[in-house]
């Protein structure tokens, strides 16, 4: 059986909130999903939504990461926990990209439905670094 790979940017962003949104438990359960826009997505990347964490049980949230959509993907830009998201995107194998801006970031690109679900590990691991 031959099943289309899912290439388009705007459908990736979607697939992630999802994956995001359906952990309750562990590290990605402290993961949320907010500033949601409904974005049609660009060359250049249009922002579609936060993901916010608590660094403790009950504590504030933090932001993490934000997600832009593209036209053929989606990137995601961790503001927390940056060294971790790049040693976690060279084990699953996503094209990553640290950054020298102040403060420092981690862009990943996620280019197909299914590194929707590897960049989770990604999610994963900025959250229990302890820095996040």
């Amino acid at each position: 059986m031959v099943v289309d790979s899912v290439t388009d940017g705007r459908r990736i962003a979607q697939l992630l909130a999802s994956e995001l949104r359906g952990h309750e438990r562990g590290a990605l359960g402290r993961c949320s999903v907010v500033d949601v826009r409904d974005v049609g997505g660009n060359e250049f990347g249009e922002f579609a939504y936060g993901v916010d964490v608590a660094v403790r049980e009950g504590d504030a949230r933090d932001r993490l990461a934000d997600v832009y959509v593209h036209d053929d993907r989606a990137r995601v830009e961790f503001v927390l926990g940056v060294e971790a998201a790049v040693d976690a995107c060279r084990e699953v194998g996503l094209r990553v990209r640290p950054t020298a801006s102040d403060p420092p970031r981690t862009v990943v690109f996620v280019e197909s439905g299914v590194e929707a679900k590897r960049v989770l590990a990604v999610f994963r691991a900025a959250v229990s670094c302890g820095s996040a």
